[in-house]
């Protein structure tokens, strides 16, 4: 009988890993592990800066964002000698047509609106308000306990302009002021009444589809007026229509 002799296959020891080298991988990983999240941190700050230094929209030629530039920044003053009185009688009829201000702001923004007078189109009786600063549906019923639902609000309030220019005008310009259908929005009363005599910079409609156009009237009453706007109130009006800089400026 013949013995065949095979191969046997030599095992090689593998020498460990010294525990000085097991620490360096760790170092390393460490080390590397660090680099990432710097880099990833630098990351963050370089979208920061680009997001804070965008350049700014171009306003559309005839747009509120371009008429913003116009006005004068400056603070307002104290307003402890203001008076509504000031302003003439409220809801004056300036335009000599036989209605008061405040039924020709009903009317104009209102619709199936019907008079007191069935004869007469001038007391507003009833109506139906969008309205544009909450966005809500409101009927409107003339009458001591349901007018309030539906007020006429001064876009720029009385008491904003006197701060800003208006302490300077003339009695007739004062009550021009307080009776231009440019300045007059027929709105829902407790959202006026939450309003006051605020600005831009503390106030703004509920409504977001609105903010533009109200700021844009905003800016058309004070272009039109020549009333200064207080750094804040800048500040705010430009947040606002950089997100709408082609908004016209309203003319009426």
């Amino acid at each position: 009988m013949v013995t065949v002799e095979r191969d046997v296959p030599v095992r090689r020891e593998v020498p460990p890993i010294a525990p000085d080298r097991l620490r360096t991988r760790g170092v390393g990983r460490r080390r590397l592990l660090r680099f990432l999240l710097m880099v990833v941190a630098l990351a963050v700050v370089l979208v920061e800066i680009w997001l804070e230094h965008e350049p700014p929209p171009v306003p559309a030629e005839g747009s509120a964002l371009e008429a913003l530039e116009t006005l004068a920044v400056r603070e307002p003053g104290p307003g402890d000698d203001y008076d509504r009185d000031a302003f003439g009688p409220p809801w004056s009829d300036v335009d000599a047509n036989g209605c008061d201000t405040r039924n020709d702001i009903l009317a104009r923004d209102m619709v199936e609106v019907t008079y007191a007078d069935a004869t007469t189109a001038c007391v507003v009786r009833e109506g139906i308000l969008e309205d544009p600063y909450t966005g809500a549906t409101i009927a409107f019923l003339r009458g001591v306990q349901t007018s309030g639902a539906v007020q006429v609000d001064h876009v720029v309030a009385l008491k904003d302009a006197w701060v800003k220019g208006a302490s300077e005008w003339d009695d007739e310009t004062r009550l021009e002021f307080a009776n231009d259908p440019l300045n007059l929005v027929a709105s829902d009363g407790p959202a006026n009444m939450a309003k006051g005599a605020r600005d831009a910079a503390s106030w703004l409609p509920p409504a977001t589809s609105f903010r533009c156009p109200y700021v844009a009237r905003q800016v058309a009453v004070k272009v039109e007026y020549e009333l200064a706007v207080s750094p804040e109130e800048y500040e705010a009006m430009s947040e606002v229509l950089s997100t709408c800089p082609a908004e016209p400026l309203p003319t009426g």
